[in-house]
């Protein structure tokens, strides 16, 4: 963090929109970092905060807007460059798919507060073709709550920092557990649906069958 500071205060405006869209892009540079480093440069008055807020929500907002495109336009293209295959592997490629299928824009909105999945979710809402206006507009209402939340953290809390660094990934921990396991409950609920329909068919089916025998009998 000490080198993104410094990096921050010799390019101020310039340099956190650029960590910011690097970030945004898959380089490994948590945007959190990035953001709350702003925060304390703005508490330090090394930047102005009415300035670099809103720097900071439009250096993510492009980055994933890039994300988005590439999937469109090239997403079967770039499924093949390993770098990206790291990012988007094939079993979270269809999760996310489904996902989108089933949910829409609820999953641009929800994955963007949780860091290691942005980037590949944001990739697949292009290749799933998520409309652009819907996606731009999930992904700035989450930003719009996300960023100036981390932002203002940093401005009135630069001494204690560190405390909110690991608060902030013990919190994305959490929210990446809780998915999961809501993901998994999900699954087990329609396998359970799947596993009832198909023994009542199976029952209606041996039912049927031995009706005529019955009638015969009779």
């Amino acid at each position: 963090m000490g080198a993104l500071q410094q990096f921050l205060e010799e390019f101020t405006y310039a340099g956190i929109f650029l960590a910011l869209f690097l970030g945004g892009i898959g380089v490994p540079l948590p945007e959190e970092v990035a953001v709350l480093t702003s925060g304390v440069l703005a508490h330090e008055g090394v930047v102005r905060w009415w300035l670099a807020l809103p720097v900071c929500i439009l250096g993510v907002l492009s980055g994933d807007v890039v994300l988005y495109w590439v999937g469109r336009h090239w997403g079967e293209r770039v499924l093949g460059w390993r770098p990206v295959r790291r990012v988007l592997s094939v079993e979270r490629e269809r999760i996310l798919t489904e996902a989108y299928h089933r949910h829409g824009v609820k999953i641009v909105f929800t994955v963007r507060h949780v860091m290691g999945l942005r980037a590949a979710a944001f990739l697949t809402a292009g290749i799933v073709r998520v409309p652009f206006p819907r996606f731009l507009a999930a992904d700035a209402a989450a930003s719009m709550i996300g960023v100036p939340t981390s932002f203002g953290l940093a401005f009135f809390f630069t001494d204690q920092l560190e405390q909110i660094m690991a608060d902030v990934h013990r919190a994305e921990r959490w929210a990446l557990l809780l998915l999961f396991i809501a993901f998994a409950v999900w699954i087990t609920v329609l396998a359970w649906r799947q596993g009832a329909a198909l023994e009542r068919e199976a029952a209606a089916a041996r039912e049927a069958a031995e009706r005529p025998r019955r009638t015969g009998v009779l």
